[in-house]
């Protein structure tokens, strides 16, 4: 499989605060890449270096085989698509999609020609004498899209480019998001916060932590098999339990809240705890439930049923053994990482 960018011991330090910090990455030609992470943890500086907008300290950027660690971003065939659209407001749709084959001297009925086929791929033809101000947000987001596609850039990086869409569009867009992806056969590499956006479009997802990759995998491997704490907590939502409290020794493990099986009444027994429900949160198709237990709290997420057990139940715990996932202690915590 061919490598499109590899990472080697990439690091990007701003004063004494190291945003990237020794991240080592292959992402493959025609892959969907997700990094995610929360706010800090380094994901978009590594985007930004990978397109050539902020020069790494040390390590190296290679691209489709060439080092790319100095280049500037217009020597990368490289395109971007920020959240905020960057449109040019007095120009019409069409001109905005035309503009970068107008810097390079296409012929105005080429540029054109070309502008009006890429606003049809993402579903916009009709709109092309438009300015951006008349058009929604989810329009503007494709306009961008086809903008940066027209020079048909072997890479493309997206940064947050869905954040300020509303759920229901964002949810419609992530679906044409992929579907666009896997026609053009272009890698794309998609930075976000939102783990759903991550799980849903992804080939393979990078979490970051304070500037490093805390785990890489598929999505599924990443929601089944959780390495640290981190991970668990943030790709979904995990119980933490220590091994002593369940019996299986020394140890920590993550148990995802939809595993667990809740009854009411008391029925103590192997990997059962009885606990008491502190909050029932009704979500529609699914209730969550916070029982507390000896030695602290559990979430249980269930199909929602006519009957609802009230707060303050008396109720038992239980899971499959197999259903647990043990946790490494991950990458330790360095506050002055953040950036």
């Amino acid at each position: 499989m061919q490598t499109a960018v590899q990472l080697i011991n990439l690091t990007c330090i701003f004063g004494n605060v190291r945003a990237v910090d020794r991240v080592n990455l292959e992402v493959y030609s025609g892959e969907f890449f997700s990094m995610l992470g929360p706010s800090g943890s380094g994901k978009t500086t590594c985007l930004r270096l990978i397109g050539g907008f902020e020069a790494p300290s040390s390590g190296q950027i290679v691209l489709f085989g060439q080092d790319a660690s100095r280049l500037p971003p217009y020597a990368r065939d490289v395109n971007t698509v920020f959240q905020d659209y960057a449109l040019f407001p007095h120009m019409s749709v069409l001109d905005n999609v035309a503009y970068a084959l107008m810097v390079r001297g296409v012929p105005r009925a080429e540029r054109h020609r070309r502008a009006g086929e890429m606003l049809e791929l993402v579903k916009l033809s009709g709109m092309e004498h438009r300015r951006p101000s008349q058009l929604s947000g989810g329009q503007r987001q494709r306009v961008a899209l086809a903008r940066a596609l027209i020079n048909q850039p072997r890479l493309l990086l997206l940064d947050e480019p869905l954040g300020a869409l509303d759920l229901k569009l964002r949810e419609e867009m992530q679906i044409e998001l992929k579907a666009l992806q896997r026609s053009l056969g272009i890698t794309f590499i998609y930075v976000t916060h939102d783990q759903g956006e991550a799980l849903s479009m992804s080939d393979r997802v990078a979490v970051f932590n304070h500037g490093q990759i805390e785990q890489l995998d598929t999505p599924k491997g990443l929601y089944e098999h959780p390495q640290t704490e981190f991970v668990a907590r943030f790709v979904g939502s995990a119980n933490i339990l220590e091994g002593r409290l369940i019996g299986l020794g020394e140890g920590r493990f993550a148990l995802r809240p939809e595993r667990v099986r809740l009854v009411a009444g008391s029925e103590p027994g192997a990997h059962r705890l009885v606990g008491r429900l502190l909050d029932v949160h009704y979500l529609g198709s699914q209730t969550r439930y916070e029982v507390q237990v000896e030695g602290g709290r559990i979430t249980a997420l269930a199909p929602s049923q006519e009957e609802i057990l009230p707060a303050g139940s008396v109720v038992t715990l239980s899971w499959d053994a197999t259903s647990l996932r043990p946790l490494a202690d991950g990458i330790p915590a360095r506050p002055e990482a953040s950036v």
